[in-house]
């Protein structure tokens, strides 16, 4: 599986998802709050297991179900 879950993403990291492992449903659940594959976004901080990320100025709150489903690689 590529990259890390995004529940073992540093906050202050800056990465790309690389996949989402999960339904079709939750895929476009994810485009809707302007999560993709391809996007890069920034891991702000951690809220138990969830994690709250930040995109082109947007932050979405992301639950532990989600946050491990997603995968990213770091950004250089």
């Amino acid at each position: 599986m590529p990259g890390q879950s995004l529940t073992d993403t540093p906050v202050g990291q800056k990465v790309r998802l690389v996949a989402i492992d999960g339904s079709r449903q939750l895929v476009l659940r994810l485009l809707s709050l302007g999560l993709s594959v391809g996007a890069e976004i920034e891991v702000l901080h951690h809220r138990g297991r969830g994690v709250v990320v930040a995109r082109e100025g947007n932050r979405v709150a992301l639950g532990k179900g989600i946050a491990e489903k997603l995968r990213a690689e770091a950004i250089e």
